[in-house]
């Protein structure tokens, strides 16, 4: 049995308007009993399923409210006998039409919500595909990522992440469509799928870079494109690879220090490769136990703050302590919403790997 959706609780400003109205009505209500029998309050009832219907979902509720008033009809009907009927006949008739009007807008209002519901209920399953759950150690790895809508209605945007074992070592994709709606959504899609695949496959972190490339292109309908960072982290020790297409350089963190690992040359987006000759371009760096790299897409950096400053990440880090990566990506993402006011203008992914050995 479906359930109706929850009430929305009143504000309180709005509660005490609501009261006051209430108290209105039944001031009316006596002042018509009480004052000579020429003269009624009657129709003022038909503001009672208007109120019983606020902040209600349930269409019973505006629904008995109204048929009550329409039984007090009568009894004022009979206090005030120098009205004419027509009068209190009128009454009547208002206070049913207007609480047929409350209860269908109670219903309508109770469907609306119940779709949304299921909309949002589906949208969630798709992110949940979309984007799967990071796991926790991966590969002699610590991992931690958190994702953000700038809208709160929004469950799937255009950031994209994963992190995968692979015979090649693990093998991390943090990306950013440039793009809106359900392109942006469907080019994520391509380019996840695709680096599912080739990471397993391919022995060079170029040629991964280079086959999402080829799969934004095909499907590039629109001016969409990626940018994207491809980290890979060797299992049996050594310095990791970078291969950085056209995003913002990873941050890493190392006995409280935090320098960017800049590729010597960068790549270009995904799809907009056919811009430069030769093959994409992979930057090693040394990436020991005990260091964190910080990948984060530029929904972090460009929130800003009341006076329009923009995030400043790598310092937050820098006076960041020492943390796990889940706590250390709470940390500061709850720093990030702190000082941009709670609101963020883009999506905001950040994605925490610590190595442990």
């Amino acid at each position: 049995m479906k359930r109706d959706p929850a009430p929305v609780p009143l504000p309180r400003s709005a509660r005490s308007l609501v009261m006051t109205a209430y108290a209105l009505l039944a001031a009316a209500v006596a002042m018509d009993l009480a004052t000579n029998p020429d003269l009624t309050f009657s129709p003022v009832l038909a503001t009672a399923p208007v109120l019983a219907s606020i902040g209600t979902r349930r269409p019973r509720v505006p629904l008995l409210t109204g048929l009550l008033a329409l039984a007090v009809v009568a009894p004022l009907a009979l206090a005030d006998p120098e009205v004419a009927l027509p009068v209190h006949l009128t009454a009547a008739a208002t206070v049913l039409a207007i609480t047929c009007v409350s209860t269908a807008n109670v219903v309508l209002i109770s469907t609306r919500e119940r779709q949304l519901l299921q909309t949002r209920s589906v949208a969630e399953a798709a992110q949940r595909a979309l984007l799967r759950p990071v796991p926790e150690r991966i590969g002699g790895l610590r991992v931690a990522v958190r994702y953000v809508a700038a809208a709160a209605e929004a469950r799937v945007g255009g950031d994209l992440y994963e992190v995968l074992a692979t015979p090649y070592g693990v093998r991390i994709l943090l990306g950013d469509v440039r793009g809106k709606g359900l392109g942006a959504v469907e080019t994520a899609t391509d380019v996840l799928g695709t680096f599912r695949e080739a990471a397993q496959v391919e022995p060079g972190l170029e040629t991964v870079a280079q086959r999402l490339d080829a799969t934004v292109v095909r499907r590039r309908a629109t001016e969409e494109f990626v940018t994207a960072a491809l980290v890979e982290v060797p299992t049996g020790g050594g310095p990791a690879h970078l291969v950085n297409c056209g995003h913002l350089p990873p941050l890493l963190w190392r006995g409280g220090q935090v320098t960017e690992v800049e590729s010597p040359v960068p790549d270009p987006p995904l799809a907009l490769r056919h811009l430069v000759e030769g093959p994409c371009h992979r930057t090693r760096f040394g990436f020991a136990p005990g260091d964190v790299l910080v990948l984060f897409t530029d929904g972090v950096t460009e929130a800003r703050d009341a006076s329009g400053q923009f995030y400043p990440l790598r310092e937050r880090l820098a006076a960041m302590p020492h943390l796990s990566p889940d706590a250390l990506a709470a940390r500061l993402l709850a720093d990030l919403l702190a000082y941009a006011g709670g609101a963020l203008g883009d999506d905001a992914a950040l994605l925490v790997v610590r190595r442990e050995r």
